[in-house]
């Protein structure tokens, strides 16, 4: 099957070679975070291992060994823990490696589920690592794998052929299905990562025993990428409290099945009150071609904003905005704490959304776009100083982003 390389492995070289803190790379199962990592490592211990298991319960020291960093070498080598977060003592364990071998050797771990939940309560890796969110195939993933410039994160648009384009749409971002482009095939791969979330990810990681109705929950979820989520309403049809669904929707999202956009105010608090947005992280088996392409454009828009935030180009969020008379945009992404850009998605509609032109007077922000999935490319900058709504193409907007 073909490969491709993809900007994270520029991004944790970059890291490996300036910066001598612990890389974390957290993302959903089958995204690529191991191939990435051991292209670079040259030692490799997996939790999953039973031989490299036993070997990490016995402490940092017989992890040395193992790496010979008790030999002259000319190099610094770098090791790679796999799914580590899964070892009940896996922060103790890499406070005591780091803390003694820092200088001698590079760290990479990696984890699928979100490896940042774990600072609740304190972190006592707090300084010793950086953490870096790795996504599925993007439209400017297809089109660029180095890094934008630090001082214009924009990147100049670029057209990707057809193929790519309708092998991203049709079978998702992840890197098995994306390069494979086999229907059967995508079908079985979803299927089966579904089961393993479900069945080894809930099982390994969290605390919940009522695996039926959790997976009803799940077929709920699927059905309702780009909608809001009422928890009390879905506490009713599963018949569990809404604390529940609201812990359980947590815990999916940590385990990447899907995320959650909420809606922006300038007071933060009120914010918190609202309902917020739910995605699949897997826009390719939704059916609805406006809620597909609402999908589409929320997970490319996720992507850079935590590829911004990991890069440390900025303080990035991704929200939504609705008011008290429903008028809603679909997405505002906030740079340092004010308002940068709006986003509405489309599947074909051409006509512009008179909620965008309201919501960027009322909030000032500099852009506002209606990105619309099925528009042709342009060769033009989406970004250049507008005052005023404008139409674009995905294939254009989206290749200047991550």
């Amino acid at each position: 099957m073909e490969t491709r390389k993809r900007y994270y492995d520029t991004m944790l070289k970059e890291h490996l070679s300036s910066l001598r803190q612990m890389a974390f790379v957290s993302g959903p199962r089958q995204v690529g975070k191991t191939t990435s990592c051991r292209n670079l490592a040259g030692h490799y211990l997996n939790w999953d291992n039973t031989d490299d298991r036993s070997l990490i319960v016995k402490g940092p020291a017989a992890i040395s060994e193992r790496i010979g960093l008790n030999t002259l070498s000319n190099s610094k080598p770098t090791a790679l823990f796999d799914e580590l977060h899964k070892f009940g003592k896996w922060k103790q364990f890499l406070k005591g490696f780091f803390d003694t071998y820092a200088d001698h050797v590079n760290v990479l771990v990696t984890g699928s589920s979100r490896m940042d939940v774990y600072r609740r309560g304190g972190d006592s890796l707090m300084g010793r690592y950086f953490l870096y969110h790795m996504h599925p195939f993007s439209i400017a993933e297809v089109a660029y794998q180095n890094l934008p410039d630090p001082d214009k994160i924009i990147r100049r648009r670029k057209q990707i052929n057809e193929d790519d384009f309708s092998a991203l749409w049709n079978h998702g971002g992840y890197p098995e299905p994306f390069l494979k482009r086999d229907k059967r095939f995508s079908h079985r791969w979803q299927n089966l990562r579904l089961q393993q979330l479900l069945r080894e990810d809930v099982r390994d990681l969290t605390q919940i025993h009522q695996l039926d109705q959790l997976e009803l929950l799940v077929r709920l979820l699927l059905e309702r990428s780009s909608h809001q989520l009422i928890y009390s309403n879905l506490a009713n049809e599963i018949q569990v409290s809404v604390d529940t669904i609201r812990r359980w929707t947590a815990t999916l999202c940590n385990l990447h099945l899907g995320f959650l956009v909420r809606p922006w105010f300038k007071n933060v608090a009120r914010s918190l009150r609202k309902e917020p947005k739910w995605f699949l992280r897997d826009w390719s088996a939704i059916d609805d071609p406006g809620d597909k392409a609402e999908t589409f454009v929320a997970c490319h828009l996720l992507k850079a904003v935590e590829g911004w935030n990991d890069m440390g180009f900025g303080n990035f969020q991704l929200n939504y905005l609705r008011d008290r008379n429903q008028r809603e945009v679909d997405f505002v992404v906030i740079k340092d704490k004010k308002p940068w850009f709006l986003v509405e998605a489309k599947s074909s509609e051409k006509t512009m959304s008179p909620s965008l032109k309201f919501f960027q007077e009322q909030i000032k922000s500099p852009l506002a776009f209606q990105v619309v999935v099925e528009a042709d490319y342009v060769d033009a900058d989406c970004f250049s100083p507008q005052n005023r709504p404008i139409i674009v193409p995905a294939k254009t907007f989206l290749s200047q982003l991550l």
